[in-house]
């Protein structure tokens, strides 16, 4: 059965005395489930879902355990969205919720640009503290097993191709450096992240998003949102764009969080940025099989380099002094431009400039987003026909897994420097670590 959303978002609606739905509008943003803002009477509403039932097969977590356990933690004083109504098979729109929409703006520029940085800092701290006190007794909740976990994520490496070698260090050091359960297993968001939180005027209104929620080690949460991705504009400032990281320990504590252990931040970190990196890559997958063809999942795929580089930034610590001092080999030399005909690369750039000056004034809303994205994915291509970058070598992939080659080895970590910078520089030349990191690397 399949209907309208209007008709289905009617149905679900009516669950609840509320009127039909209008001013229906597509959010931007969601690498998994799509947003929808509505207003129904009085009602402004967020419908939360997946557009089919099969794009929920095999999670852990389904829409109703995820509805039932966001009311858990706004019980538990944690500002989560208030959910109204669960949609039903009947519905004929998919698998999601609805929700009170929450007051304000989850623009993390927006917000880093006007909130006041110790203030801030306390309201995440104890909107996670909160998270991670919640009862979740009686409630479906996912356990997390990090061996399981690291396992599933090196299937998933080698099923992608096992070919990336950045991708690969980071995994031997994550076997290597596995860390015992927890004392006590807490309620972990999963995407807690600058992104999925609500502000309005600088300060915390609501904490979105909790489909990857489970039981595990709560360090998770506070090192997902600590990675170099989720800083946007302040890569220097590790504590969620806003401090250090020491000021964010001791406002979790201060909140009624956990002891704070430095040595298991530190693998979450490491664990969650090369679980970026893994889904970035699946979501070129997405788009090969046909489960959804859009542009912005060709595009997120490339978003990998940004993770290949931040974990090099992350363990290159690890190699001897000499070989952090050793000079970056040559780039690679880019195409010679072309005299006479245009080359692929112009064609490409021809056609963005042509649909920022005649397309973008035609659309509005998510055909903006949308426009972005394609002019994005058109860039992309550009810059990798002139530059030739590489991010693979299936060989040395497989001698780092192995432990046959380390940071130790001669010329490896200036090897590795130059793949990540020239692959970034070619896929998202404005990531922000981008600049540092050239800064940093191309001085020796």
């Amino acid at each position: 059965m399949n209907h309208s959303l209007d008709q289905g978002l009617t149905t679900a609606l009516a669950r609840i005395g509320l009127p039909a739905p209008h001013g229906l509008e597509r959010l931007s943003g969601g690498a998994n489930m799509e947003s929808w803002r509505f207003v129904a009477g009085a009602e402004t509403c967020v419908l939360r879902r997946a557009p089919s039932l099969e794009m929920m097969a095999g999670r852990p977590l389904d829409h109703k355990a995820e509805a039932a356990l966001i009311r858990a933690a706004r019980s538990a004083g944690v500002m989560a969205p208030e959910v109204l109504v669960e949609l039903e098979p009947g519905d004929g729109i998919g698998s999601g919720y609805i929700m009170r929409a929450i007051p304000g703006s989850p623009d993390p520029v927006a917000f880093l640009a006007e909130a006041q940085p110790h203030l801030a800092i306390r309201d995440i701290a104890r909107e996670l503290a909160a998270t991670h006190r919640t009862d979740c007794a009686g409630l479906t909740v996912p356990v997390m097993d990090t061996a399981e976990a690291l396992a599933e994520l090196r299937r998933r490496f080698l099923a992608y191709g096992g070919d990336r070698p950045i991708l690969a260090l980071a995994l031997r050091w994550l076997e290597a450096n596995l860390p015992s359960p927890p004392e006590r297993q807490r309620l972990v968001h999963g995407d807690f992240r600058l992104g999925n939180l609500m502000f309005d005027r600088g300060r915390l209104t609501g904490v979105l998003d909790w489909e990857l929620a489970h039981l595990g080690d709560w360090h998770e949460d506070l090192a997902f949102g600590c990675m170099t991705v989720w800083r946007f504009s302040r890569p220097d400032r590790p504590g969620y764009g806003l401090t250090s990281i020491a000021e964010l320990a001791e406002a979790y504590e201060a909140a009624g969080g956990d002891r704070f252990d430095p040595d298991r931040f530190r693998f979450w970190t490491i664990y969650r940025t090369f679980w970026w990196a893994l889904g970035c890559l699946q979501m070129g997958g997405f788009w090969r099989d046909g489960h959804d063809r859009s542009v912005e999942r060709v595009v997120v795929a490339r978003r990998t380099a940004e993770q290949e580089l931040d974990l090099l930034l992350l363990l290159e610590d690890l190699a001897p002094e000499a070989e952090r001092a050793r000079p970056l080999p040559p780039p690679q030399p880019p195409l010679e431009p072309s005299r006479g005909e245009p080359s692929g690369a112009e064609v490409l750039t021809a056609i963005s400039e042509w649909l920022a000056s005649e397309i973008k004034p035609l659309v509005s809303g998510r055909g903006k987003f949308d426009l972005a994205v394609a002019r994005n994915a058109l860039g992309i291509v550009a810059r990798e026909i002139e530059q030739r970058p590489s991010a693979t070598d299936a060989a040395l992939a497989a001698d780092l897994l192995a432990g046959r080659a380390d940071l130790a080895t001669p010329g490896l970590l200036a090897r590795l420097r130059r793949m990540a910078l020239g692959k970034l520089g070619s896929d998202m030349p404005k990531y922000p670590s981008l600049a540092a990191a050239r800064a940093l690397w191309e001085r020796n």
